[in-house]
């Protein structure tokens, strides 16, 4: 099974989730707009360089963002105005390419296709 990691997940397994443990062996991806959030977010705890070193160790999983990827994320982010930009284009990205999105957030906890980890 293929994975979409968004930030959440990101963060989790950086922290070192348990809970998240398993998926880091898996086939995972996530896109450039997450690493931005991920970076964004490490800075507040971690250095410069400990936040560039996390963006360049996930850099090689990025899946390239499609227009249909774009077209699909605005609709949902028109109905779900609590769900950001990056949340949708990954929910997006995931369906439209056969993987599962790994979040903890609970905006998808009811959603399908979503692999929902505390």
């Amino acid at each position: 099974m293929k994975f979409f990691l968004d930030t959440y997940a990101l963060v989790e397994i950086i922290k070192g989730n348990p809970r998240y443990r398993k998926y880091v062996e898996a086939e995972i991806y996530t896109c450039v707009l997450n690493l931005y959030e991920l970076f964004y977010n490490l800075l507040k705890d971690y250095s410069e360089d400990t936040s560039k070193a996390y963006f360049y160790q996930y850099y090689g999983i990025i899946i390239p963002i499609k227009d249909e990827h774009i077209f699909s994320a605005a609709k949902m982010k028109l109905k779900n105005k609590n769900i950001s930009y990056a949340d949708a284009l990954g929910y997006a990205i995931s369906s439209a390419e056969g993987m599962r999105l790994l979040t903890g957030d609970k905006e998808f906890k009811e959603l399908d296709n979503v692999e929902f980890v505390k």
